[in-house]
């Protein structure tokens, strides 16, 4: 697909960019080699293939959920919901906020 100067000047107005005369035609060739990659891209045959965020399998490092309050500091939770204006079950009670 080929991108003439008029082109870029209608998507620079619509991006609200400047752009110089002079650069109208080095932006039109870099806008037209991106559009035939892309072309070239949609040509490649994907049926099968799982949408992926990366090359590699991976899988986030997780952490055993366990209280690692310090020394001295477990068993605070009436103490610490004491300063609380409404605690309920354990926890803060706070109002609704969404209907």
């Amino acid at each position: 697909m080929s991108i003439d100067r008029a082109t870029v000047r209608k998507v620079a107005r619509l991006a609200r960019i400047a752009v110089r005369e002079d650069e109208e035609e080095q932006l039109a060739g870099e806008l037209s080699g991106v559009l035939d990659w892309i072309e070239q891209l949609q040509a490649v045959d994907v049926e099968g293939v799982e949408p992926m965020a990366s090359v590699h399998p991976l899988e986030l490092p997780r952490r055993a959920d366990a209280l690692t309050a310090a020394e001295g500091e477990a068993g605070i939770q009436d103490k610490v919901l004491a300063n609380a204006p409404d605690a309920r079950q354990g926890f803060y009670a706070v109002p609704k906020v969404v209907e």
